[in-house]
């Protein structure tokens, strides 16, 4: 039994010499305090830089030895404070000061100081101010490059079609996997492939966006590689990101997809595969870590037919497939998106709130719209700018909408119920003055059931008290 206390003993003793040797070889200033703040260990780098004895500081205080030290503070506290900034001897050090703890009690701190030289130092300091600066500079580029400001929210409708769109959009955000967004122009594709990418877990990272018939074809090379500097004549000394390369960590979305140039075509697929590419003039191989979203109002199968676009990439594309029906083929949608659009202008315009008689609305739904959700946008925007009063009539509507409707007596029957209609809420605010805005007085008094008068007050918007 007492060979056994001696082998523990002379193990506790060798572990601590080893501990101390330890101490002493490292190269930074290291000190050990107990809960009074008085110093149990002091290493010889830390005596060295302050030219002192450091088996001489043992039970000093350690405010006596080191300034602005807070040492003693951790070892009350049991707060550790990491990477802190101490000035010693003229010199902003970095330190690290954690408590030491023995069965959930704290029993001291231990103190770090991370230094070379002076030179280091300032060395060091220069680079993490340089640092500094470039996350700024990187931090306002990424924020001007975060231009998916629509989530599926901000996808207006209630048909069977447009719900069954936003659900694949859905899907498609829960994977890396590419998508292909197809739909006639104007039925919103770009603001699908927002909603995709902010719904992923790529939205903290930048949407690029690059639409493939608005760029020169001897141009989108450099658009979507970028360049080194002097890769041709015109090029920027500096060079420049390509949009693969912008886009690492975020997505890519090339819209009018069915145009990209034949030639462009397998570079795409070979990046799309590989994630791997150079810039026009380099040879260094670049990766970006982007996930692709595509968009066309072609028919991609007939092009595929033609060999106007390659098989091999329209199958890379059409992984996750996303197709947005024209408004024509969800006639349920057209009001309620017409009536989200006249209060986002007018709140963007300051104006009074406007609604859409019943006339108006039988024009806007008899309309064919092969612009779709853009031309109705037109619509709306041109109507509020030049309405007069509170409510849209036929009268205020573009003469086109009336003349594309099929029926030519619609005006005629639109205009006689607007006349009914003004008839109608005329009588009823009169009913409610009479009767002091008793609703039940009002209906007995215009012959209606209350409930009838209810429904007629919301849809007319009639104010219940006196103006």
């Amino acid at each position: 039994m007492v060979d056994l206390l001696e082998l523990d003993t002379a193990t506790i003793e060798s572990e601590l010499e080893t501990l101390k040797l330890i101490i002493e070889h490292i190269g930074e200033g290291m000190a050990v305090v107990n809960t009074d703040g008085l110093i149990t260990h002091f290493n010889k780098a830390y005596g060295k830089f302050l030219d002192i004895d450091p088996e001489a500081q043992i039970g000093r205080h350690i405010t006596e030895v080191v300034e602005n030290t807070r040492l003693h503070i951790v070892a009350r506290t049991g707060r550790a404070e990491i990477n802190e900034s101490q000035s010693i001897k003229g010199q902003n050090m970095i330190v690290q000061r954690i408590p030491i703890r023995k069965d959930g009690k704290v029993v001291g701190a231990f103190g770090q100081v991370i230094f070379k030289d002076s030179k280091e130092v300032g060395e060091l300091a220069q680079k993490l101010s340089e640092l500094e600066s470039r996350v700024r500079i990187y931090q306002k580029d990424l924020d001007s490059l975060r231009t998916a400001k629509y989530s599926l929210d901000s996808i207006v409708g209630d048909s069977a079609a447009i719900k069954h769109a936003k659900r694949e959009a859905l899907k498609a955000a829960r994977t890396n996997l590419s998508v292909l967004i197809t739909g006639e122009s104007g039925t919103g594709k770009e603001l699908f492939a927002q909603s995709i990418h902010n719904a992923s877990d790529r939205k903290l990272f930048p949407m690029i966006r690059l639409n493939c018939a608005a760029i020169p074809g001897e141009l989108l090379e450099s658009e979507l590689f970028g360049y080194e500097k002097g890769a041709f004549t015109g090029a920027k000394n500096t060079g420049k990101k390509g949009k693969f390369e912008l886009a690492d960590k975020g997505s890519l979305f090339l819209d009018e997809i069915g145009d990209l140039p034949l030639d462009m075509q397998p570079k795409l697929l070979r990046v799309i595969e590989e994630k791997e590419f150079e810039r026009l003039g380099g040879n260094r191989v670049l990766r970006s870590d982007f996930r692709l979203i595509a968009a066309s109002n072609q028919d991609l199968d007939v092009k595929v037919k033609e060999r106007a676009f390659r098989t091999d990439l329209f199958y890379r594309l059409n992984v996750m497939h996303v197709h947005i029906p024209p408004l024509r083929e969800r006639s349920e949608d057209i009001l309620m998106i017409a009536a989200h659009l006249i209060k986002k202008i007018t709140e963007e315009t300051r104006q009074q709130e406007l609604s859409l008689t019943y006339g108006a609305e039988e024009l806007l739904l008899r309309h064919s719209w092969p612009g779709n959700v853009r031309e109705l946008n037109n619509v709306m925007e041109r109507t509020v700018a030049t309405c007069e009063g509170d409510q849209i009539t036929p009268a205020d509507l573009p003469f086109f909408l009336h003349k594309s409707s099929a029926d030519p007596s619609v005006i005629q029957r639109s205009l006689l119920k607007e006349v009914v209609a003004k008839a109608e809420k005329a009588a009823i605010q009169d009913a409610l003055k009479m009767t002091d805005y008793n609703k039940k007085s009002a209906a007995s008094l215009l012959g209606i059931h209350r409930t009838l008068l209810y429904k007629k007050i919301k849809r007319y918007r009639i104010s219940l008290s006196p103006e």
